[in-house]
């Protein structure tokens, strides 16, 4: 059964997170492909060389898993996250992500761009 969240095709940016500091003129950004219910992407910019994730979209929540380097060190950060997608005072989609990295909980907020 399709989700009434299509992501397909669009693009997020980072704006906060509770992990690390965002770069506002280079923050990481995100693109999603959808196939039903199946999302995949990719990602890149700010603390992150290269990141790949892959999960279903749920009515209006997105559950994924990933694994990315860390621009850094090189290190691979794995984990999973859900987001909430609502609607920002534009119109554009917000999602807004809690996710653990080595057992600590955080919130990011990313914004279609």
């Amino acid at each position: 059964m399709p989700s009434s969240l299509c992501l397909d095709g669009l693009r997020f940016a980072m704006v906060s997170s509770t992990a690390s500091a965002v770069d506002p003129d280079a923050p990481t950004t995100f693109a999603y492909h959808q196939d039903g219910r199946l999302i995949w992407g990719e990602y890149t910019g700010d603390t992150v060389t290269e990141g790949r994730f892959v999960g279903e979209v749920v009515d209006a929540e997105v559950r994924v898993s990933f694994a990315h380097a860390l621009a850094s060190d090189g290190s691979v950060v794995r984990g999973d996250a859900v987001s909430r997608a609502e609607r920002a005072e534009d119109g554009r989609i917000r999602l807004i992500e809690d996710f653990a990295v080595d057992g600590v909980d955080h919130v990011s907020v990313c914004l279609q761009v």
